[in-house]
């Protein structure tokens, strides 16, 4: 359902939904809901007209309830501190926009971060109210980010999103873990167990109310090819480079995939072991990067390749 407001900073206006019933105006239900926050804002909003219905119409104080399914209205934009951190562009033309997210970075607004995500800085900075995410990396996970320009052309990419017609490449970092019956690292025998690509299948459930996702029984719905680049560094703290290639795209798979397997990924404050929350520890990101994206364009035909730009810096060096 397209929003009758246009983007404004950025940000989307907020769609809410109407109960049937319970109260006897929209201004009646709003109140009930956020009227301990800022009744007066509420207030002004209908007054000013900045809530409106579905035709772009604004509602006024004695608009009853039951005129209206759903409206629309921009929410109070939370003050943000910048994060430390830059968007590069790999690749603009009328159609699409392929750029390397940085790690802390999270790809839509959420939460506490709304001007603070890769859409809305793109499009304050770019001036592109139309842009949107043709997929999404994880707020901790770097790389390869493609968004659509233009909506004329958006569903031919987004056509192929849902084909799975879009090879993705993932590359992680893991510690080597230590020899089951010694103390000394076991970079031979972790070489060996993955002298070969392993195929994870299974299946993956996360419920919105809990930050992790779960292995549960039943049809696989999640499948990722690791395959081991190379083990090195330093003999007492050892890493393996992993390239990841993900048949599916459920939250979090490739986190949880390398921890099911022994092998998590360095700085995961979730997986295998869920951490206290802490501030953002910019000197030690999640070792993740969607290094690649390729796809054959829905328009020229020619088959497209883009690559990140950036590194892992605990990869083990060539």
């Amino acid at each position: 359902m397209a929003s009758p407001l246009p983007v404004r900073d950025g940000v989307n206006a907020t769609r809410l939904r109407l109960p049937e019933h319970g109260w006897e105006t929209a201004l009646d239900y709003m109140l009930h809901r956020w009227g301990h926050i800022d009744p007066e804002g509420i207030l002004a909003r209908f007054d000013g007209g900045e809530i409106v219905a579905a035709d772009g119409s604004p509602l006024h104080r004695g608009t009853p309830l039951a005129e209206h399914t759903f409206i629309w209205y921009y929410r109070t934009l939370p003050e943000e501190e910048r994060l430390p951190v830059e968007l590069a562009i790999l690749h603009r033309d009328e159609h699409v926009l392929v750029v390397d997210k940085p790690h802390f970075l999270p790809t839509t607004p959420g939460g506490t971060y709304i001007q603070e995500s890769a859409l809305v800085r793109l499009r304050n900075a770019l001036d592109l109210p139309d842009l949107i995410p043709m997929h999404r990396l994880d707020r901790m996970t770097a790389g390869v980010l493609l968004f659509s320009v233009n909506p004329a052309t958006r569903g031919k990419y987004q056509v192929l999103f849902e084909r799975r017609a879009v090879v993705k490449e993932y590359e992680c970092v893991s510690a080597v873990p230590r020899h089951p019956l010694g103390g000394a690292h076991d970079g031979a025998g972790f070489s060996q167990r993955f002298s070969a690509p392993v195929v994870v299948r299974n299946r993956m459930e996360k419920r919105r109310d809990y930050l992790l996702a779960s292995v549960v029984d039943g049809e696989p719905n999640a499948e990722t090819r690791v395959s081991l680049e190379r083990v090195g560094g330093p003999a007492e703290a050892p890493r393996a480079l992993f390239r990841l290639e993900p048949h599916t795209g459920k939250t979090h798979q490739l986190r949880v995939h390398m921890a099911g397997l022994g092998a998590g990924i360095m700085h995961d404050p979730f997986y295998p072991v869920l951490l206290d929350k802490a501030p953002d520890d910019y000197a030690r990101p999640l070792q993740l990067l969607a290094r690649g994206i390729r796809y054959r364009d829905p328009l020229t035909r020619a088959e497209t390749e883009f690559r990140s730009r950036l590194g892992l810096q605990e990869a083990p060096p060539v």
